[in-house]
């Protein structure tokens, strides 16, 4: 079962975002000189698809090889594993890569990238509700807008953590944010904007970083 690790409640002159973090953790995480890890998005669902920008700001924030965190960018080990890791042939499970590996191409691309863990993050963020709403006017004697408006967005990711030497699942984190945004304007519109998938992502990848380098102390 999940147990709440996290609660962030983090306020910007922008707007404001709430994160939440969870964790369920089946071993503790250990990397060794050479590891990789490969954060990959889910994208096998039909309504929507795991947005390759909040991949890419996970594997920003986590990569570290000061402290042995070596995150492979999706996309280059995406194209270099073709076609075994598209959204149509990706591997559900963590017992399909058992499967996989009897392929000798795949085995001996994965032992090249020295890949110890592969982590799926699956979700998206989406705008739940808006309100308001601005006029804008041209005129001879100049141009000008007024009006007030606001809008909610909330992220909602799972990361499975599947440990590729040892065919196993190591654990599972979700990361929940919510946030509303306001868009005030009187003669010119200001965006308040409340940066909720940026807020998710820098959460998941903090508690990423403790569950794969438990001996570490964040620096933040």
């Amino acid at each position: 079962m999940f147990k709440p690790l996290l609660v962030a409640a983090i306020i910007f002159i922008s707007g404001c975002t709430t994160v939440v973090i969870d964790e369920y953790r089946r071993s503790d995480g250990e990397l060794a000189e050479g590891d990789s890890v490969v954060i990959l998005g889910r994208r096998h669902s039909s309504e929507y698809e795991t947005e390759p920008d909040l991949i890419a700001c996970v594997g920003r924030e986590l990569h570290n090889p000061e402290l042995g965190v070596n995150i492979i960018p999706e996309q280059d080990f995406v194209d270099f594993m073709y076609p075994w890791f598209e959204p149509r042939t990706a591997p559900m499970h963590v017992r399909s890569l058992d499967r996989l590996m009897e392929n000798e191409s795949v085995r001996e691309r994965m032992e090249n990238y020295g890949v110890k863990y592969i982590v799926w993050i699956d979700g998206s963020t989406e705008t739940t509700a808006s309100a308001g709403s601005i006029s804008c006017t041209i005129s001879t004697g100049g141009a000008g807008c007024f009006g007030f408006g606001t809008w909610d967005k909330e992220s909602d990711y799972e990361a499975a953590v599947w440990d590729f030497r040892d065919r196993e699942l190591s654990g599972k984190l979700s990361a929940d944010a919510k946030g509303t945004s306001y868009m005030p304007a009187i003669v010119v519109p200001i965006p308040l904007i409340a940066r909720v998938q940026n807020n998710a992502c820098k959460g998941m990848a903090l508690q990423l970083q403790q569950f794969l380098m438990p001996a570490v102390t964040p620096s933040s």
